[in-house]
């Protein structure tokens, strides 16, 4: 027996490998099993032989691991002996039921412990410790018959809530993940929808990288899918995005470019601007100078740090030709007064026209205005600038007035579509694509007002010049006009969408 004893002894892990130190503590228990056996046909004194019982469970429970394939059998033997030595050794009663009691009190601190973990907040940290308290119910004793199968029913009940709560857990998980693969396979296809589209303008790819920057946010806040698909969907987002960066560095790289050459072809006009720009042939210099200024319109844009540089040095030359074309045509200064009354007269006609409220009219009135303005000649040079914008504010009161009639018309047609479309539910999609039509078509207006106002002042002293000024002027203000329009139609359709 002592042999026995000390080939069964706990094994230093310190000193051997992993899978030899199992098959050694393996070793270990079955000496431990056997001695087990060799007490139960012992029918020697009781308490020495309880108090060699207690040292075999003793050394059991410091054995550590064994092979896993192993566990089952092994315990079966062990709990086998143990309860064969309470129920078939004749024992102490007193010794018998004081460890009846002790295990008793250690299946109920297990129990407890269980029923503890069915209600706590994290499952799968409950699912690990639950695991650790069936390894200790085994290493436990026996209780007394009457309580056995009780108390392993109220364990089993724990251990029950624990499972099924466990396996919701992984259910909810599961659920959770394909909505997320869902997700994020549809943020793929919008990604490799944009990565597809190769726009032609600064503007669009400013708008495309702002919906791609939505989709990477979007990207963010989603969960992530099963481990076997995660990284496969990600690389997939992943790709999209790369190459739409990629095709925007390309983009702008020859974007580049292009603005150096535009600034070389910009820089070739300043010199022959400023070639003319003393020139007294006034016709033929003003030809000339008219035909750089649309050489110019026609030309791409250049870096903005070049770009005011540049058109200062261009508009320069041509202001310094126009003035010294302007001082040198004083002679006509009489007939510009005379040109001045007659403009003042029309102003104060306009000034003094009643509206018809009739659009046709009024427009056809206003168009008369404008084409007897436009007929008279220059006006003194210190005047023009005042005069101009005297009649232009007269005129854009007279047209704001027709255009307000007509506005409020259209608007209040506009309401009550709207106002349909909220009471039926028909017709939403509609608006919403209205919209966006609007949209576009105010970013397209707001262009063209930039277009307009800065090709006023490409406008030279000529003829024609005070014509074709009022002419732009008058389809910035109505251009204007029509943002507000717009304006208000999307505010109409944003009230069906709160």
């Amino acid at each position: 027996m002592d042999k026995e004893k000390i080939s069964a002894a706990p094994v230093d892990e310190g000193q051997v490998p992993d899978v030899e130190k199992k098959e050694m503590n393996y070793a270990a228990k079955v000496l431990i099993v056997e001695e087990l056996k060799q007490l139960l046909e012992k029918a020697e004194d009781v308490s020495g032989t309880f108090q060699t019982f207690r040292e075999l469970q003793g050394r059991w429970k410091s054995i550590g691991v064994v092979p896993q394939a192993k566990v089952k059998d092994l315990l079966e033997s062990y709990q086998y002996y143990v309860e064969k030595f309470y129920d078939y050794i004749k024992i102490n009663k007193e010794f018998r039921d004081m460890d009846f009691r002790k295990n008793m009190e250690a299946k109920e601190a297990l129990c407890i412990k269980a029923e503890e973990l069915a209600q706590q907040e994290n499952v799968v940290d409950a699912f690990k410790e639950l695991q650790k308290l069936h390894e200790q119910w085994k290493e436990t004793g026996p209780v007394a018959k009457e309580y056995r199968e009780q108390m392993w029913e109220r364990f089993k009940a724990a251990t029950s809530a624990i499972n099924k709560r466990h396996q919701q857990y992984y259910e909810q998980l599961k659920e959770t993940q394909k909505r997320n693969l869902e997700a994020k396979t549809a943020l793929c296809e919008r990604a490799e929808e944009i990565a597809d589209t190769v726009p032609d303008s600064s503007n669009e790819w400013n708008d495309l990288s702002k919906k791609m920057d939505q989709l990477q946010a979007e990207w963010k806040n989603l969960g992530f899918a099963s481990k076997k698909d995660n990284q496969k969907i990600y690389d997939r987002f992943r790709a999209a995005c790369d190459r739409f960066y990629a095709n925007k560095r390309d983009y702008y790289t020859s974007f580049k470019n292009g603005m150096q050459e535009n600034f070389a072809l910009k820089l070739e006009l300043c010199e022959k601007a400023e070639s003319l720009m003393d020139s007294q042939d006034w016709k033929g210099a003003t030809d000339e100078i008219i035909g750089l200024q649309k050489q110019w319109k026609q030309i791409g844009p250049v870096e903005r740090k070049q770009s005011d540089e540049v058109w200062r040095r261009f508009r320069a030359a041509c202001d310094r030709f126009f003035e010294n074309k302007a001082r040198a045509l004083d002679e006509e200064d009489q007939k510009y007064e005379e040109n001045l009354q007659q403009k003042l007269q029309i102003i104060a006609q306009i000034k003094e026209y009643r509206m018809k409220n009739v659009r046709e009219e009024d427009i056809r009135a206003m168009r008369d205005f404008q084409n007897r303005w436009n007929e008279i000649g220059f006006v003194p040079f210190k005047e023009k600038e005042r005069i101009q914008k005297e009649y232009n504010e007269v005129m854009d009161a007279r047209f704001a007035d027709i255009r307000s009639v007509e506005s409020e018309k259209q608007l209040k047609k506009f309401r009550r579509m709207v106002t349909e479309v909220k009471k039926t539910g028909k017709g939403a999609r509609g608006l919403k694509f209205e919209r966006e039509k609007l949209v576009l078509r105010y970013r397209k207006i707001e262009q063209d007002i930039a277009t307009l106002e800065n090709n006023m002042g490409f406008f030279a002293k000529s003829k024609n010049a005070d014509s074709m000024m009022t002419d732009v002027a008058r389809k910035i203000v109505a251009a204007k006009d029509e943002l507000l329009k717009i304006e208000e139609k999307i505010k109409i359709i944003d009230t069906y969408f709160e």
